[in-house]
């Protein structure tokens, strides 16, 4: 039975994935984690969740519940996730990261534990969304050098606070990899003005922030007489929180290393 902790409890996301580790017969619920000082700190966390009192209380640092978990499930901020990464590291936990809109620095930063913890960290913990990253290189590898124009569509809520989000980057990164291109050097993220008609290898990005979407992801490849698009849509926040527990049942038994969904989900 692998032992969870979630980063974040009392969020949309931390209640969700409550949830999801109530669902699922191989996890248990261990900890849960408030920012400091929150009146929440004491607070049942399934109760919080809305799925009855578990007897587990919500506490303001991971110091507290150090013996109480296996692995810790974090998606909050970067600043919040390196520092939870650095704890895992020194006490031999296992972490699971969905957090995205980390910089390049950030991310750097994060690698340089790959060899110090085990970590599943993927912008996307969807297995349907995983399962589109594959269809996507291989789309790319059949399409992309043959006249077609690539185009990444995404749309999510009205809160996101990252653009494009990490789903749509990594999504830009596979069909790239696949065309030996790179987003740093063929990615388009602003259209505005006279910015000319598009270059061929070009890959862009177009974001849509309103209401209450939870994720809406479209890759178009177009050329003349015919578009193909590959979407995946995400009507729940569940399917990024079973994704994740998924996760950290797979990583509880994994050495150190830096993993990400394909890996889980043994789509490499």
């Amino acid at each position: 039975m692998t032992r969870v902790a979630i980063v974040g409890v009392a969020g949309r996301m931390g209640r969700t994935l409550v949830n999801a580790v109530e669902q699922e017969a191989g996890a248990t619920l261990a900890g849960g984690i408030v920012e400091p000082g929150s009146s929440l700190t004491g607070a049942d966390i399934g109760e919080l969740a809305g799925v009855g009192k578990r007897g587990v209380k919500a506490v303001d640092s991971l110091e507290a519940i150090v013996d109480d978990f296996d692995v810790l499930i974090d998606f909050t901020a970067p600043q919040v996730t390196l520092a939870n990464l650095a704890f895992c590291a020194k006490h031999g936990k296992r972490i699971v990261i969905g957090t995205t809109g980390m910089n390049d620095d950030q991310l750097a930063q994060l690698d340089s534990y790959r060899d110090d913890v085990g970590m599943v960290f993927a912008p996307n913990m969807s297995v349907g969304v995983n399962l589109t990253l594959k269809l996507l290189e291989t789309a790319a590898k059949a399409l992309g050098d043959e006249g077609y124009d690539i185009e990444v569509i995404e749309s999510h809520h009205r809160h996101k606070v990252d653009s494009p989000s990490g789903t749509a980057i990594k999504m830009g990164e596979v069909v790239a990899k696949s065309l030996d291109r790179t987003l740093k050097e063929h990615g388009v993220f602003e259209r505005v003005g006279q910015c000319g008609p598009r270059t061929d290898k070009e890959i862009g990005f177009a974001t849509v922030r309103a209401g209450d979407i939870v994720g809406e992801h479209t890759v178009m490849f177009a050329t003349e007489g015919e578009r193909i698009e590959i979407t995946h849509k995400a009507s729940s926040r569940m399917t990024f929180a079973k994704g994740a527990v998924r996760a950290a049942r797979w990583v509880a038994g994994k050495e150190s290393g830096r993993y990400d969904m394909q890996d889980v989900l043994a789509l490499k």
